[in-house]
């Protein structure tokens, strides 16, 4: 009973944080789920990533979550201004409530210092949600037959609908240092679904999508000919629901050349009052690979055995080659 018990708590727990927006561990490689201003906010052309997170496996249905983006500098041939799409899938639990949300994020460069190490970005994201469960999957009171569950009886229960669409809208603003590579601060502040969209699956006016707000920072410093310290923070904050995650960590350069830049890095994080993780991965020239676990801390401990979140990232940022100038030997006439 105590496990029967445990397994509903995190059933009936995991069906309501999924009302929340979807969310990754290592939020610094899922820029636009956390700030349409990051759009285009990074060195290079074009950005493509791809994020993928598996929670719960080893108590219940596991809850998944995938999808990537793709994200442009300098966009229509426009100095300072981004443009990107992204589109992520979540999947949650025995009903496979499944949210699928595509977004287009535009951003555009406010200021920037004279040396152009400081720059301010603003940036707005539209996007459009379905959110659509499976009744079919759930089992019901009424399908007791008085010795055993029968799944020919009717559940006795009406529903409004098993589907619900809805737009949403974003807005963002981004600062960022950057001296080089190494040498990297950057932090903005986000409102999500600023227009509190209905979500109801019984048409219900009153039952609308949370507006969140999130924080972030991260930053990368050379502190060693061959070592970079890393740091990070999120705050995002939606209705009573509160996730904050400091952590930091460390990377050793391999190669920083004409011929490549390599690199492998870990640290450790913490998602305050429910989780722990460590990351670990690699920068390998225009790539960047990431991978991430959850330790459970929370109350579902006992069930989860401490086991919560596989994470994966990637990352690929396409620098397009600059045109080489011509160099001209200037010989002198003779009259």
């Amino acid at each position: 009973m105590r496990k029967l018990f445990l397994i509903s708590t995190i059933l009936f727990l995991g069906f309501h944080l999924k009302a929340q927006d979807i969310h990754f561990s290592q939020f610094n490689v899922a820029p636009m789920v956390y700030n349409p201003a990051n759009t285009g906010f990074f060195d290079g052309d074009v950005r493509f990533i791809g994020n993928q997170r598996t929670q719960w496996r080893s108590v219940t249905t596991p809850y998944n979550t995938v999808g990537g983006s793709v994200d442009f500098r300098n966009a229509f041939g426009q100095n300072g201004v981004g443009a990107g799409l992204s589109i992520y899938q979540d999947r949650a639990g025995d009903s496979r409530l499944n949210t699928l949300a595509i977004n287009g994020a535009g951003s555009y460069e406010l200021a920037a210092s004279i040396d152009s190490t400081h720059r301010f970005h603003v940036g707005i994201q539209l996007g459009f949600t379905q959110r659509k469960i499976d009744y079919s999957a759930l089992t019901y009171d009424s399908q007791w037959n008085g010795f055993s569950y029968d799944p020919s009886l009717s559940p006795n229960e009406t529903f409004a609908r098993d589907a619900r669409g809805y737009l949403n809208v974003n807005f963002g603003f981004g600062w960022r240092y950057v001296t080089d590579r190494r040498h990297q601060l950057e932090a903005g502040i986000a409102l999500h679904n600023a227009n509190g969209p209905d979500q109801s699956f019984f048409d219900d006016p009153s039952i609308t999508l949370d507006r969140r707000v999130s924080l972030t920072a991260f930053g990368i410093w050379e502190v060693a000919d061959e070592w970079d310290a890393l740091g990070g923070i999120l705050l995002s904050r939606q209705r009573m629901f509160t996730e904050f995650i400091p952590g930091g960590g460390a990377r050793y350069i391999l190669m920083d050349n004409e011929l490549g830049f390599r690199t492998i890095f870990g640290g450790i994080f913490w998602r305050t009052r429910d989780a722990g993780y460590i990351l670990a991965g690699m920068d390998y020239d225009e790539w960047r690979f990431g991978i991430s676990y959850d330790i459970n801390t929370s109350n579902l401990r006992p069930a989860s055995n401490g086991r919560g979140g596989l994470e994966f990232s990637v990352v690929y940022i396409l620098a397009k080659e600059k045109p080489k100038a011509v160099r001209r030997r200037l010989c002198r006439e003779f009259f």
